[in-house]
């Protein structure tokens, strides 16, 4: 009897899991097989040679422009990603231990009003803030301060895309903070620890999870945008999605482009290892 219950239970669990499944295989699994493919093929001048090579990877990996647009990508994200922590960790404090619980959704609200904001839009706003006759250098020049000459910049896009994602590490870590017992800051100051042993050796460890969710997403999506790079940066720090959309639209290599893809892919799944490796760790 017992096991006829345990196979009706396993038939419903698969049930429940087909569609999840079926919509996997068929929307990611099998596009990322005909893509990991169709990397393996090269272009010719006749069309696409159906033969599996590493000629691509070989190409990208020994192009030195490949290789910029790869580190490129690789520094603008992790530059993103630390200065989004690091404004986003002060900042969900405030709103889960300052600010009265009574104004604490309004303090979320105006955390997520970015997200209301069409992407591109945001995007063209920074360029005209940034731009030499722009937003910002009319304020310093109605103060008397020196202009600066960031627009179409490295530095333009970092400040884009650290304003988009500053609020969503302050959502998730605001999460975290909220989840905390009050019991354990209790205990620690019972046990002489300060507010700064406390925070380090009991808030921020446990806190680690939130902060190590929103750094990845953070990192996956940064990584893999083109607009913000593309419209903030001028096309002078040339990024791997970029190189991607150029090589699509200028050559229509689909292979190198397929191959480009999966080394994208590459680096964020390298990405999500590590961290899931660190929240393993600080459980």
């Amino acid at each position: 009897m017992s096991l006829r219950i345990e196979d009706r239970e396993r038939r419903r669990a698969w049930a429940l899991l087909a569609p999840a499944v079926l919509w996997t295989a068929v929307f990611f699994l099998l596009p990322f097989a005909i893509m990991a493919a169709m990397s393996l093929w090269q272009k010719t001048d006749d069309g696409i040679e159906r033969t599996w090579s590493l000629v691509n990877y070989m190409t990208l990996f020994g192009n030195p422009t490949y290789i910029e647009a790869l580190f490129n990508s690789l520094e603008i994200t992790l530059i993103v990603t630390l200065l989004s922590i690091l404004l986003a960790y002060p900042l969900a404090w405030i709103i889960a231990e300052e600010v009265p619980e009574r104004y604490r959704r309004l303090a979320l609200v105006l955390a997520v009003v970015p997200f209301w904001t069409s992407y591109i839009v945001r995007s063209y706003a920074w360029s005209l803030v940034l731009a030499k006759q722009g937003v910002l250098n009319t304020a310093l020049e109605g103060i008397g301060l020196p202009t600066l000459d960031i627009s179409n910049s490295r530095a333009a896009i970092v400040l884009g895309f650290t304003h988009f994602f500053t609020m969503l590490l302050t959502l998730t870590i605001y999460a975290s903070l909220t989840q905390l017992p009050p019991n354990l800051r209790r205990a620690a100051a019972d046990l002489g620890a300060g507010p700064w042993a406390t925070f380090r050796h009991v808030i921020l460890p446990l806190t680690a999870p939130g902060i190590a969710v929103g750094a990845f997403l953070s990192f996956a999506l940064c990584i893999g945008d083109y607009v913000t790079p593309q419209i903030l940066g001028g096309g002078n720090d040339l990024a791997l999605p970029q190189l991607i959309m150029l090589q699509l639209g200028r050559r229509a290599d689909l292979p190198m482009v397929a191959a480009l893809s999966i080394v994208l892919m590459a680096v964020v799944t390298l990405a999500y290892l590590v961290v899931a490796r660190f929240m393993k760790v600080a459980r």
